[in-house]
């Protein structure tokens, strides 16, 4: 309980300190697995993503997905579908403009782990059908989790979660962007855990930083 209550006292003070707009952001997110036996399983994903604390949306992001396990819970393949709703500022105004992006998205994942330490990896090519545009980008993600009280990422295990990702483009400019992230995670129940962290997003022309907290629940089969 203790535990939580930092959060949520982190959050709030957060909360006072983006109340107005700000260059760092927030990402509010929730990422759920369902498995529906031991091969299969169900992704599911939403994120709100703002240019303030809440309430100034610059994107909502609905993913899901079918992922096949290829050795237990180490290496998965999964094939999905993302609906992205972005509203942008016109420049030198408070007015927004409004697009939709389809994505269809192939990933594998596969996770080590090396005493306390517990790697991730995800390679994921994304087909993004963006108005009046196609486009073709890669992502690599490299995360890492370790416990502080535990021996593994379990129910109380109070974690440090980072991660960094590269996303390249299948043409010029290459580079898209590049996201750091640093987190404290806590293990409410074995399916149930929350982060709260920050990340600096570095783009081809400009940098932008995100304050994130999100909720994970993988149910089992």
């Amino acid at each position: 309980m203790k535990i939580i209550n930092l959060i949520v006292l982190s959050i709030c003070f957060c909360n006072l300190s983006f109340s107005q707009k700000s260059e760092t952001g927030s990402w509010l997110m929730y990422f759920g697995n369902q498995k529906m036996n031991p091969k299969w399983n169900w992704h599911n994903e939403v994120q709100v993503r703002n240019y303030n604390f809440i309430g100034d949306t610059n994107q909502l992001l609905l993913r899901t997905g079918i992922g096949y396990n290829l050795s237990e819970d180490n290496n998965n393949l999964l094939l999905g579908y993302g609906f992205i709703n972005t509203q942008k500022y016109v420049p030198n105004s408070d007015q927004k403009t409004d697009s939709n992006e389809h994505r269809i998205y192939q990933q594998f994942i596969t996770r080590q782990s090396f005493g306390r330490i517990f790697l991730q990896h995800r390679y994921r090519i994304e087909e993004r059908f963006i108005p009046n545009d196609f486009q073709i980008r890669f992502r690599y993600f490299l995360g890492i989790n370790i416990p502080f009280n535990k021996k593994k990422v379990e129910t109380n295990a109070l974690y440090l979660s980072a991660y960094n990702e590269i996303f390249i483009n299948a043409e010029s400019p290459l580079f898209d962007r590049n996201r750091l992230y640093e987190a404290l995670g806590y293990v409410i129940h074995k399916n149930i855990k929350i982060e709260a962290g920050f990340m600096a997003q570095t783009l081809e022309n400009s940098n932008r930083n995100q304050f994130q907290i999100a909720i994970f629940n993988n149910l089992p089969f």
